[in-house]
């Protein structure tokens, strides 16, 4: 957030003449929302018309819900507060900290019950602290990307396993899951070749048969050094 009262100050002096003239009478509600988001997306509106009026915009439709919230939690109203809409706020707030992962984050805080949604909507420092949480939590899961990737090239592998298998199961059906196994230990790129090529195919399954016998077989195949 801001470092000192000057900087507060300043930056609010600043927001407040730009949105004086757009919206007069909630100059100071929406000064004061804005200035609550973090100091450099802040700094930002203020050169940024385009990102000030989106901002606005959003601030005004939190102020329109938060107004009307009190009254309509007592009433059967509430629940036509949907999760749609609520997600759509959200996802406007949290676009304005430009984390780069708005549409996760979003979906992470959606997570809670819709009382705890309503709340994060209305106060803003709760919010920042939810988002800086879920950006951590995501920057984590970004150290195992590696994990992800391998995850997909599992899947990839099942998937050409399964058609090998189809595959050497007609050439030896006795063997076949032995020397699908085996094939399989080649990279993904061999194995592609492989499948749209019958006669390397053939080739390889015989390859992978021999190897599988003198393993069954080792006093055969010490008998024949």
């Amino acid at each position: 957030m801001l470092e000192n009262d000057e900087d507060l100050e300043t930056l609010g002096e600043k927001l407040y003449d730009l949105i004086y003239p757009k919206y007069t009478e909630m100059t100071a509600k929406l000064t004061g929302m804005l200035l609550e988001l973090p100091v450099s997306v802040v700094s930002q509106m203020l050169c940024d018309e385009a990102l000030l009026n989106k901002a606005l915009k959003r601030a005004l439709t939190v102020l329109t819900s938060s107004d009307n919230s009190e009254p309509v939690s007592h009433t059967d109203d509430a629940a036509s507060v949907s999760s749609d809409s609520l997600g759509e706020q959200l996802f406007d707030l949290i676009d304005l900290y430009n984390t780069g992962h708005t549409q996760k984050i979003t979906g992470m805080l959606l997570e809670q019950k819709k009382e705890a949604v309503l709340q994060l909507l209305s106060d803003h420092s709760l919010l920042e602290e939810q988002v800086k949480i879920a950006l951590k939590t995501l920057q984590e899961q970004g150290d195992e990307a590696t994990d992800v990737s391998d995850s997909s090239d599992r899947d990839e592998v099942e998937s050409i396993g399964e058609t090998l298998f189809s595959i050497v199961y007609q050439l030896d059906p006795t063997h076949c899951a032995d020397i699908t196994g085996m094939l399989l230990e080649m990279d993904s790129g061999t194995l592609k070749q492989i499948l749209s090529d019958r006669s390397m195919l053939e080739v390889a399954v015989q390859r992978a048969k021999s190897a599988l016998e003198g393993a069954l077989n080792p006093t055969h195949a010490d008998m024949s050094e």
